[in-house]
C-alpha cells in the first residue's frame, strides 16, 4: 500500500511575494510580505492594500499553437500556467510521453480579474439618460457593442484554465474544475490523490489559483465584513492576533505534480513529501463571516490524521487557515487546541497568509503531509 501513496514530485508557486518556490522560501526567511498599497486615498482604506500580482507573462516554453490564443488566456490562467510549468520542470517528468488518458488534472479556481471590467462601466455611463441616471436599454446595447471586447466572456469562464493546461500538457484523463470558496484548493488536491489511489491515472496535476485583488471583488469582500480595515497599512493582516480585524486579499497560483510513491522511486525522482491523509467538511451553521464551527474544524483534522494512521503528537507543524476574522480565527484556534490537547505547546502553529495576502481558492484546509 505504501507504494501507492501519492508522492509530491513537483511544486510550482507564484504570488505577490515571489514568482517561484525558491523565491518564496528566501522571502519568507527575510520575513517579507508581498502585500502593498495598490490604490490611492480616493477609496476606503480596506480597498487600498492587496497582494497583487501585476506580472501576467506566460511560461517561455509555451507551444506556438497555445500562444496564438494568448488574448483568450485570463489573468488567473497565466499565473497558473507558470506555476504548472515550474512544478512539471521540478518533477523531471517528460509529461508528454505519458498516455494522455492516464494524466489527471484537478483545479480549484477563482479568477475575478474581470470582476471590475471597466468597459461595461463606461458603456453604462454612456447609456445613462436624464438627471436621475435612468438607463435606456437601446442605448446600452449600442454602447456595449462598441465598448466591450467580445472575448470578455471567454476570458471570464471558470474553466478557462483547464482548456489551456490540458492542451499544453495533453491531459485527457480524469479532470474537473472547482469554483467556490477557500476549500476548493484542498478539494482539488483530495480528488487528485484519489485518482492515483484508485488507479485512474499515473500522474496528476493539481492547481489552485485566485485573482481577486481588483476593486469590485475587494468591495464585495469588504461588504461581507471580511477585509481588514488596514489601519496599519500592509502589516494589518494578523491572524490569531488580539488586534486582528480581517484579511488582506492576494493573487497567486500553486501547482503540484503527484504520482504514486513506487513509481517516483523507480525513476529516481526527488520526493518533496507524501500525502498520507486528507479530509474536508462543510457546514451551514450559524457562524458569521463564512466561518465554520469548532466541531467541523476538529472533525476535519481528526479524519485526516485517522486516514494517515498518525497521532496528533506526531505532527511537526500545523498551518491553519487563519484569515484574521474575529470569529473565524477563534473557532479555528479553539478546535486546534482541543484536537492537539496536551501536545499543543510542543507543536509550532503558524498562519502563512500575511506573507502573500489571502489567496482564496488557492488556500487549502486540513491536510496531513509526511516525508
Amino acid at each position: 500500500m505504501t507504494e501507492c501513496v501519492p508522492a509530491i514530485t513537483g511544486i510550482g508557486l507564484i504570488s505577490s511575494l515571489a514568482p517561484s518556490v525558491q523565491g518564496h522560501w528566501q522571502r519568507v526567511l527575510q520575513l517579507a510580505t508581498g502585500i502593498r498599497q495598490v490604490a490611492g486615498e480616493d477609496v476606503p482604506r480596506a480597498l487600498r492594500y492587496a497582494g497583487r500580482v501585476d506580472d501576467d507573462g506566460l511560461p517561455p516554453d509555451m507551444p506556438a499553437e497555445v500562444l496564438k490564443q494568448g488574448r483568450l488566456i485570463s489573468a488567473g490562467s497565466r499565473l497558473a500556467l507558470r506555476a504548472v510549468a515550474e512544478a512539471v520542470h521540478a518533477s523531471g517528468l517528460d509529461v508528454l510521453k505519458i498516455s494522455p488518458a492516464r494524466k489527471a488534472l484537478y483545479i480549484g479556481a477563482a479568477d475575478d480579474s474581470k470582476g471590475d471590467y471597466q468597459d461595461f462601466y463606461r458603456a453604462f455611463r454612456e447609456a445613462a439618460v436624464g438627471s436621475d441616471g435612468a438607463i435606456d436599454a437601446e442605448r446600452v446595447n449600442r454602447a456595449t457593442l462598441h465598448a466591450v471586447d467580445p472575448f470578455f466572456l471567454l476570458e471570464a469562464l471558470t474553466n478557462n484554465l483547464v482548456a489551456f493546461v490540458s492542451r499544453r500538457y495533453q491531459l485527457q484523463g480524469p479532470n474537473t474544475t472547482l469554483a467556490s470558496q477557500s476549500p476548493c484548493g484542498a478539494q482539488a488536491l483530495d480528488l487528485a490523490c484519489r485518482s492515483l489511489l484508485q488507479d485512474e491515472a499515473d500522474v496528476a496535476i493539481v492547481v489552485g489559483v485566485c485573482v481577486w485583488s481588483r476593486f469590485v471583488p475587494l468591495f464585495d469582500l469588504d461588504t461581507l465584513g471580511l477585509l481588514s480595515q488596514c489601519r496599519e497599512g500592509s502589516t494589518s493582516f494578523r491572524p490569531f492576533d488580539e488586534r486582528r480585524d480581517g484579511f488582506i486579499a492576494g493573487d497567486g497560483a500553486a501547482a503540484l505534480v503527484l504520482e504514486p510513491l513506487g513509481r517516483a522511486r523507480a525513476r529516481g525522482a526527488r520526493v518533496f513529501g507524501c500525502v498520507r491523509g486528507l479530509a474536508g467538511f462543510t457546514d451551514a451553521g450559524e457562524t458569521k463571516n463564512l466561518g465554520v464551527s469548532v466541531e467541523t474544524t476538529r472533525r476535519a483534522m481528526t479524519a485526516a490524521l485517522d486516514e494517515a494512521g498518525a497521532r496528533p503528537e506526531e505532527l511537526a507543524f500545523v498551518s491553519p487557515h487563519g484569515i484574521g476574522t474575529r470569529e473565524g480565527d477563534r473557532a479555528e484556534l479553539s478546535a486546534i487546541a482541543e484536537f492537539l490537547d496536551e501536545s499543543r505547546a510542543a507543536i509550532p502553529i503558524s498562519a502563512m497568509k500575511p506573507y502573500t495576502g489571502h489567496m482564496g481558492r488557492r488556500a487549502t484546509s486540513a491536510r496531513s503531509l509526511s516525508r
